[in-house]
């Protein structure tokens, strides 16, 4: 599967779409794919939306840039992309990106073990490949 990268800012960003579901109930959404990440995380309203409610979950804490510290909440989600659908642990995140990045973030566990992933600059895209 092929994506084009996406302009946010002056920046290009490999984003890609996925659905993203729960029970029976699912939510379209974009994600970064971002090799730097070692989990998967979404924006806690995405969870409300497909029925996930956070205050039966424990939270957790997640460290980013400039060591700012995140709470979230796991909760196992079915993630499509393209055909290709699989189960993984998500992160949900209150307020994660807000308005500035409108995205979630695909990371190691969860999506680049179930993916070979080639970014390709010049081009302007990414290529996933399952893991068989």
């Amino acid at each position: 599967m092929k994506f084009q990268y996406k302009v946010y800012g002056d920046a290009l960003r490999p984003v890609i779409p996925v659905k993203i579901s729960h029970k029976g109930v699912f939510a379209d959404y974009e994600v970064l794919v971002d090799s730097g990440s070692d989990h998967c995380f979404f924006d806690a309203q995405v969870g409300e939306d497909i029925g996930i409610s956070a205050s039966s979950l424990e939270l957790k804490e997640v460290f980013g840039v400039g060591g700012k510290v995140s709470l979230y909440y796991v909760h196992p989600v079915t993630l499509t992309v393209g055909e290709k659908s699989f189960i993984i642990k998500a992160g949900f995140v209150p307020n994660l990106g807000g308005r500035i990045f409108p995205y979630g973030i695909v990371g190691q566990q969860g999506f680049f073990d179930k993916f070979i992933v080639k970014f390709d600059l010049s081009k302007e895209d990414l290529e996933l490949k399952a893991v068989r």
